[in-house]
C-alpha cells in the first residue's frame, strides 16, 4: 500500500553530461540545484547578478546581457555606507564605488560568454510579487533595505517577462534547452492566499511558454515539495525553506530526469574525492594521512585527465 502520491517524473533530452554548460537563473531555490551540479564538477554558473526572485528581474539581467550594457554610477546608489544596485543582489554590494562597477560590468560580460556555447539554462523564479521605485516606476530586483515607502508592492502579469526572458535566451543560443522550474520555497510574508496566487501566475506563464516553444521544459520541484513532501518536517526551522533532505530528494528527482546516465560512474567518482577533501585528520603529519592524501591526489590528477572538463 502506498501511503503518499508522487509527482511523475519522465526522463528529458537533452541530458546534461559532463560535456554539457549549465546556466542558472532565479530564486535561492536555483542556488541549491546550481552547488548540487558544482559539488559534482559539472561546467556551470550560477546566478552571475546573484538571486533573482521575480521574473522581470531575471528578465532584465538577460536584457543587460544581450544588449553587452556597460553598468556605470548612474546604475548604482550609495546606502548605508555601501554602493548598491537595484539590478542586483546584495552580495555584489561594495564599499567602493569601482569594486562594485566592475563587479556588475564581469557579471554581464562573464554570462554573455557563457550563454553563447550554453547547452542548458535553468531558471527558477519564486514570485510574481515586485516592489516598483515610485522614484523611476521599474520594478526592482532588491530593495536592499531602503525604506519601504520609497515602493510599490504589486502583483504582476508575469506571463509577458518570462516569453521575453526566453526569447533574449533563443537570440543568443537559439540551441540551449530551458528548464523552467518554480522555486518550492513559500513566501508567506505576502501572504498565505496571495503566496498561492503568485506561484499559480508563475506555473501558468511558465507553461504557456513551454507549450509554444521547442527546446524548453518544465521541472516539477514546486509540486514536489507540496505534494510528495508535504510535511513539515522536510522544512528548515523557519518552516518555509526545504530542508537539506527535501533538497537532495528533489535532486534526485531532478538527476533522474535531466542528468545523463552516463555521468553517473563520473560522480561517483567526483563525490569520493569531494569527500576526501573535506577530510579533516586527527593528525595532518601522521603517514597514515600523507598516503591518503597522495592517493587522493592520483584520484584527482586521473579523473582531470580522463574528464577535461572537471577541474579540482
Amino acid at each position: 500500500m502506498e501511503f503518499r502520491t508522487q509527482v511523475p517524473v519522465i526522463s528529458k533530452e537533452p541530458k546534461i553530461g559532463y560535456s554539457s554548460k549549465v546556466l542558472l537563473l532565479g530564486s535561492c531555490f536555483v542556488e541549491n540545484i546550481g552547488k548540487k551540479l558544482e559539488y559534482f564538477k559539472f561546467p556551470s554558473l550560477l546566478n552571475p547578478f546573484g538571486i533573482l526572485f521575480h521574473p522581470a528581474a531575471i528578465h532584465n539581467f538577460l536584457k543587460r546581457v544581450k544588449e553587452q550594457h556597460v553598468f556605470t554610477e548612474a546604475d548604482i546608489f550609495y546606502h548605508n555606507e555601501t554602493w548598491k544596485c537595484y539590478e542586483a543582489h546584495s552580495d555584489l554590494n561594495s564599499v567602493e564605488k569601482e569594486e562594485i562597477l566592475s563587479k556588475l560590468n564581469a557579471a554581464v560580460k562573464e554570462t554573455r560568454e557563457f550563454l553563447k556555447t550554453a547547452t542548458h539554462v535553468i531558471i527558477t523564479p519564486g514570485t510574481a510579487w515586485g516592489y516598483r521605485l515610485n522614484e523611476t516606476g521599474r520594478l526592482v530586483a532588491n530593495c536592499h533595505k531602503v525604506p519601504q515607502a520609497n515602493f510599490s508592492k504589486e502583483i504582476t502579469d508575469v506571463k509577458n517577462a518570462i516569453f521575453d526572458l526566453s526569447e533574449i535566451v533563443r537570440s543568443l543560443n537559439p540551441s540551449a534547452e530551458i528548464i523552467f522550474t518554480v522555486s518550492p520555497v513559500r513566501h508567506l510574508k505576502d501572504g498565505f492566499v496571495e503566496n498561492q496566487l503568485s506561484k499559480a501566475k508563475l506555473i501558468t506563464a511558465i507553461q504557456e511558454v513551454v507549450a509554444s516553444e521547442e527546446n524548453s521544459g518544465y521541472f516539477p520541484s514546486y509540486e514536489i515539495m507540496m505534494d510528495e513532501l508535504r510535511d513539515y518536517r522536510f522544512y528548515t526551522e523557519d518552516m518555509v525553506h526545504p530542508n537539506s533532505v527535501a533538497v537532495d530528494y528533489i535532486w534526485e528527482k531532478f538527476r533522474q530526469t535531466w542528468i545523463a546516465s552516463a555521468a553517473s560512474e563520473v560522480m561517483k567518482q567526483v563525490d569520493t574525492i569531494q569527500k576526501g577533501l573535506l577530510h579533516r585528520p586527527f593528525n595532518e603529519t601522521s603517514e597514515a594521512h600523507q598516503k591518503f592524501r597522495r592517493n587522493l591526489q592520483q584520484k584527482i590528477e586521473k579523473l582531470e585527465k580522463e574528464v577535461p572538463q572537471i577541474n579540482f
